[in-house]
This record gives C-alpha cells, structure tokens and sequence, in this order.
C-alpha cells in the first residue's frame, strides 16, 4: 500500500523540536523537523498549520514554505491531534509519494530527445479520482505529463494513485505556483495551447495534434478559467447531442488525448 496514514500509537516518544525529522508513514511534525525536510528537498505535498501560531521560528518555516511553493492551510489544532497523538508543534506536514517536476525542465528535455511535447494541463480540478483518470489516460496515449498548480488542486495520494491504476507513478506530474505562467513560457517554447471548452467553435478533430501541444482541462464545476482561456492559441469543443451540455472532465480528456494519439500514428 502506497499510503500508511497516521500512527495510531499512543506510547510513541514524544518529538522534540530539536531532533530530526521523523516520518510517520507519510507525515512530519514539529516546526524544526518540518523546516529541515523543506531545506533537504522532502517532497512535501502540504503544510497544515495550528491556527493562530506565531513568532521568530514560525516565520521562517512561512517564508520557505512560500519560497518551495509548498501549499499550507490553517487547521484547528484539534484536527492536528487527530493525525498525530505526538508534540506535533502546530505543523504537520504530508509527504509526497512522487517528485515533482518543473514544466520547463521537462519540455527542455522533450526538445533535447526530439519529441513532440503533449502535456495536459489540469485548471483546478479537485477530484482525485478525475485525476487518477486522467493520469491513466496520459499514460496510455503516451502523452509526456501533467501539469497541476500548487494550490487549489487534487492531491497526488492514495486514491489519485490507485485510480491511476499506478500512471501517477511513472508519468512526470509538474506542480506550479502560476498556470498563467506556465502557458506563456509553453508559447515561448513553442508549443500550442489547446483549451477544451463548450465555449469554442471549433471541433477537436480540427486541431492538428501534430504540433507540440499543451491541452488545458477545466474544473469539474466551472470550466476552464477566463483567465487562461484567453491565452489559449485554439479552443477546441466536443460534439454534444444530449441534452445533458457537459461530460465529466476525464472523459473529455480521455476524448481529447486519443484524438491527439490517433493523429500522431496515422
């Protein structure tokens, strides 16, 4: 099993803030201990915080987790409890169960390999398991990686995984602080940007996947941002003929993705 969740150990030693990291399955607690994972590159998927903690050490723990782009949230300590019976401090942190990767990184490397990039990027979708899907997908088709921004998304854990059927695994997943960013630099690389929306004119058999292509996927409730959708070099719709208007954003990726393979190896 990938995930092993909070001990449930009730004699466990207590943690001091000044020993070392200790791993608890897949967490951290305690300020130090946290701060030390963050500065030897621990993948860290979040950050939960004790709700009203202060002064000198908390700040700088603040400060790196804004630098790492690492998402942090405050809870009730009563939450924290719950994880950890253990001096957790008022920080516990959840640990990665893959690394990430940084867009650029692996567009260079596709472009260093003469590939074509085919990368699909996720608009804020929160449901793991529409993660997990596509991920599956992704890696069925043979497409390159994921791109998910580094808060408000679904998180890379057990059930992401398991309905990926493993693809989370072995396929690159990039977590950004700035989608907007993300697709200017793709148009800088060269690479289109393919928005799936109800709002475009344009079938998806009229794309040309051919081209090094960054495919955006909406949310599952609110579509693709507007803010995003602008900067897209083509909007592309499925055929709807229900009168059910929208399908689940896995399935249209799904669509999408074997479109772009179809082409690619006709």
């Amino acid at each position: 099993m990938i995930y092993k969740g909070p001990s449930t150990n009730k004699t466990a030693t207590r943690q001091t803030s000044d020993r070392p990291a200790k791993k608890n399955g897949q967490i951290i607690y305690g300020m130090r201990p946290v701060m030390e994972a963050l500065e030897s590159g621990v993948q860290i998927d979040k950050v939960m915080l004790q709700t009203g903690l202060s002064g000198v050490l908390f700040s700088d723990l603040k400060r790196k987790l804004q630098e790492t782009n690492v998402p942090f949230q405050f809870v009730p300590v009563e939450k924290l409890n719950h994880i950890t019976p253990n001096n957790h401090q008022g920080v516990v942190a959840t640990i990665s169960p893959i690394k990430y990767q940084s867009f650029e990184s692996v567009v260079t490397r596709l472009q260093e390999e003469q590939k074509i990039p085919l990368i699909v990027l996720l608009d804020h979708v929160t449901d793991v398991r529409n993660m997990g899907a596509i991920a599956r997908t992704v890696e069925c088709v043979g497409a390159d990686a994921i791109v998910v921004p580094a808060h408000g998304s679904a998180q890379v854990n057990e059930d992401a995984i398991k309905t990926s059927s493993g693809a989370l695994l072995r396929i690159p997943v990039c977590r950004e602080e700035n989608l907007k960013t993300v697709i200017l630099l793709a148009k800088q690389m060269g690479i289109q940007v393919c928005a799936a929306t109800e709002k475009a004119s344009e079938s998806y058999v009229n794309v040309d996947f051919k081209l090094p292509t960054l495919l955006i996927m909406g949310a599952e409730d609110t579509g693709i941002s507007n803010e995003l959708l602008k900067l897209a070099t083509v909007r592309a719709k499925l055929p709807i003929a229900g009168e059910v208007q929208s399908l689940n954003v896995s399935v249209a990726a799904g669509v999408f993705l074997y479109e772009a393979l179809r082409q690619r190896t006709v």
